[in-house]
């Protein structure tokens, strides 16, 4: 089978938005939504942001050539309205929509996509780069199309231009933008952003809220011809704790809350005035482990691949989903969620295996009572849970837990800094291919294997090669082994993959989380 139709059509569970495929009404065109976010927007530039909290409010912001589909199964256009490519499959010919334009009303010209492609794929601009490392050159063909030339054959290419980082972006208005450097520009761009999105950037107090109006200027009508989005505004408060977001819904105050705690998804399932959604997903929750032989100057035991495997056999991840996700969820295979194209498991990777855990650590000289701390999110009733479960199922094989909870914005900054022996991770796909999770989780060069400190050079290798590897065959097999040797070394604590847990007011239809993790508020309406 032909790859690219292959990467197309690979088996995600199909969704059907909430009363996506109902006409919204009249009277309901228009409108507020408040929607309560577990955590605040860090950087609203598609190119320079890396995470998800930043990712899902940029795809509102921000409109790229093609878009994922809503069931995440692969691309549909967005702003080119045509494609073609060469027969060698190395020149793909985009044409743009007739009269596109920006929030502040000014053309979107075939040199704003020439510039942020190459601005985008720029290797040493943005950690998400690699996405787009196929390109050569982008050439302008007259004032409606852009022909982008590919220095090798790139498997997930259509794939990668729906994906956040090759959003279309002025390029007079950020380059007027005050600051020495790309980076400093974009900061100083995103406090003000200028995008082509759904939406469009009114107010953000950080924090505590950031408000959204509708994009008057957006090119995208529904199937009536009436103008989209349908709402005049998207209000976003910050609640970081999980239950003060539960109350403010059930009591009016929100429409619509992300991240419920799963052991809140029955109580919410049962209330009336409720829509408690599980969307389709490609999430996976693990920790991280630190392996790096030393953290804040002292021996890490974390260091020695048998300890980080006696964790993994020492955690029931059987009773821990069912303890956190009361069933919802199901235990992870490989660091890929099984919805993920190439994905390889077989089976749990460590099987709960207390008497494997505790010889391990005798092997690897670990003492009784071996103090290792984690970071949680503080608030988050979910990673408090997990946590506590994993501490009482590690006291048996003699690690002791010690659990720090923090705000995201200081675990992210830890993280980044390695100071930190644990943390409670979590991951979603932004691509409909395997390379993005891999490049994270397993790849050393770009964030040194998601900041584990871990490396294989043969898989680095691996991973190299298959970015460019036409052979479905051949890439499948290069996947398969990264995960196995990416098992092997155990940088991560296997646990569970997951749906997207999302509480709404009966009010509100046509939301949609897609499996790749955008929110996707263009067709959402509010009743009176």
């Amino acid at each position: 089978m032909n790859y690219r139709k292959w990467l197309i059509n690979v088996a995600f569970t199909g969704l059907v938005a909430v009363g996506a495929l109902q006409p919204v009404l009249a009277a309901d065109k228009g409108g507020s939504l408040t929607y309560g976010r577990y955590a605040d927007s860090q950087f609203l530039d598609p190119v320079q942001a890396d995470q998800n909290v930043d990712i899902w409010i940029l795809t509102n912001l921000y409109d790229t050539l093609l878009q994922p589909t809503s069931d995440g199964k692969g691309v549909d256009f967005g702003l080119a309205s045509a494609k073609s490519w060469s027969d060698d499959h190395r020149v793909l010919t985009l044409t743009l929509r007739p009269g596109i334009r920006f929030s502040d009303g000014s053309p979107i010209t075939v040199d704003d996509v020439q510039w942020s492609l190459q601005r985008a794929s720029k290797q040493d601009n943005g950690i998400w780069a690699f996405l787009l490392a196929a390109i050569d050159k982008v050439d302008v063909d007259g004032s409606d199309k852009v022909k982008i030339s590919l220095k090798n054959y790139d498997p997930a290419f259509e794939a990668a231009l729906a994906t956040f980082n090759a959003a279309i972006l002025p390029k007079k208005a950020f380059e007027a933008t005050a600051g020495a450097t790309d980076a400093d520009k974009a900061r100083a761009f995103s406090e003000h952003p200028i995008g082509s999105g759904p939406f469009m950037l009114d107010s953000w107090h950080r924090g505590s809220d950031m408000v959204l109006k509708a994009n008057p200027y957006y090119w995208e009508k529904d199937q009536a011809g009436v103008q989209l989005p349908y709402l005049d505004q998207l209000h976003f408060e910050i609640i970081p704790d999980d239950a003060t977001r539960i109350l403010k819904l059930t009591s009016g105050e929100l429409d619509g809350a992300e991240q419920i705690p799963y052991s809140r998804v029955a109580e919410l399932k049962a209330n009336s005035a409720v829509d408690m959604e599980l969307f389709p997903s490609t999430k996976v929750t693990f920790m991280t482990m630190n392996t790096r032989p030393e953290v804040g100057g002292h021996k890490n035991p974390l260091n020695d691949v048998r300890v980080r495997q006696a964790l993994n056999y020492a955690l029931n991840k059987d009773a821990l989903t069912k303890i956190v996700t009361h069933g919802v969820a199901k235990p992870m295979q490989s660091y890929l969620s099984s919805t993920t194209p190439l994905f390889s498991g077989d089976g749990e990777p460590y099987p709960y295996n207390a008497a494997k855990a505790k010889q391990l650590l005798a092997d690897a000289g670990v003492a009784p009572g071996t103090e290792i701390s984690i970071y949680t999110l503080g608030g988050s009733q979910d990673e408090m849970q997990i946590a506590t479960a994993a501490q009482q199922m590690w006291a048996a094989a003699g690690i002791k837990l010690k659990i720090e909870q923090i705000d995201k914005a200081t675990r992210a900054a830890k993280q980044k800094a390695s100071d930190f022996q644990m943390v409670v991770s979590t991951w979603t796909n932004d691509i409909a291919d395997p390379n993005e999770a891999t490049s994270y989780f397993a790849y050393f060069p770009l964030i040194q294997s998601y900041r584990s400190g871990w490396q294989n050079k043969d898989v680095d290798k691996l991973y190299e090669d298959s970015q460019v590897e036409a052979d479905a065959a051949k890439r499948a097999a290069q996947y398969a082994k990264i995960q196995e040797v990416f098992k092997e070394g155990a940088p991560i604590v296997y646990m569970y993959e997951s749906p997207y847990p999302v509480a709404l007011s009966k009010k509100v239809k046509g939301f949609v989380q897609i499996p790749l993790g955008n929110n996707v508020f263009t067709k959402t309406s509010r009743s009176k």
